[in-house]
């Protein structure tokens, strides 16, 4: 908890690096950047201006070729500040959280950008400096296909999570018919089996074995049904929807082969991942679980 605490009030950059994943990553930082504008949602903010505080911290993805000392090949430090200046420009704004939202969103934007970490504090409001920050990664492009009409569209699916009493259920299939006459794509996602598994002491270790046991579990509930087909990587999963599949995941690629991977080894937390990445319509989750907060999908209890 000690640790929690600090990293609050640490720098973003210090928060990325306590946060970030096994693969290499670079890091572009903005620090103590200072402007005046008119925001805030009081009164006696309107037609005044105040100085506002940014610190930013970009992950970027490491270039394969060599930079060539050319200014082209990397993410500038001017689109930082040009993306602060392009928000308080575009319109007044009440809150910070929006403006530290639209910031990162038009960071995230860029290319190379795979999670910007956003503070946006206030320095003449009182004796010290009130502010927000917030860590938003790169979204994933939402699969897509072609209609009955001709016309591709974007495709959301459901991304369900089921405890092991929902897999053994004897109402396995009656749930299963429910969630297909929802009309969407349907990506079932499950936890870890209730057998014993190897504890190495080891987190990188533990992690593999963690998600090779619910691989394990996922194999178990395609064979309760004829209509659930596993799949491992986001090509597999673009094919079964595209096929009208009951598609249950193997987590172990996608998540360790992602830039911007989960670190939790919680089934439920590396659910509402994959419901992100794949921009799904929302995610059911069964059983007496915690459900981590902070998800920008929507989350529904089954």
């Amino acid at each position: 908890m000690t640790s929690d605490i600090r990293l609050a009030f640490a720098h973003p950059e210090e928060r990325a690096v306590a946060s970030a994943s096994a693969d290499p990553r670079d890091r572009i930082s903005l620090r103590d950047h200072v402007v005046e504008v008119e925001i805030g949602a009081f009164q006696q903010e309107r037609g005044t201006r105040q100085r506002i505080q940014f610190n930013v911290v970009v992950e970027v993805r490491p270039q394969p070729q060599p930079l060539d000392d050319d200014v082209d090949k990397i993410l500038s430090y001017d689109r930082i500040t040009e993306a602060i200046s392009a928000e308080l420009a575009a319109e007044r704004l009440n809150l910070l959280e929006t403006l530290a939202e639209r910031v990162a969103e038009r960071i995230l934007a860029e290319p190379q950008a795979m999670r910007a970490f956003v503070r946006v504090e206030k320095l003449d409001r009182g004796p010290g400096k009130l502010g927000v920050e917030i860590a938003r990664s790169r979204a994933e492009a939402p699969l897509r296909a072609v209609g009955s009409d001709g016309v591709e569209s974007a495709v959301h699916p459901l991304v369900v999570y089921l405890d092991n009493a929902a897999v053994q259920g004897a109402d396995l299939a009656a749930r299963l018919d429910g969630l297909q006459a929802r009309g969407l794509p349907v990506i079932l996602t499950v936890g870890l089996p209730d057998l014993p598994r190897p504890q190495t002491g080891h987190k990188p270790t533990q992690r593999r074995i963690d998600l090779l046991a619910i691989e394990q579990n996922a194999w178990a509930l395609a064979a309760r049904d004829p209509r659930c087909v596993v799949v491992a990587t986001r090509t597999e999963i673009d094919w079964a929807i595209k096929r009208g599949q009951m598609i249950v995941w193997a987590p172990s690629k996608l998540v360790l082969d992602a830039v911007d991977g989960p670190q939790s080894r919680d089934p439920v937390a590396l659910a509402l991942w994959l419901a992100e990445v794949m921009a799904a319509s929302g995610i059911i989750v069964h059983g007496d679980v915690a459900v981590p907060a902070g998800s920008r999908v929507p989350v529904e209890r089954g």
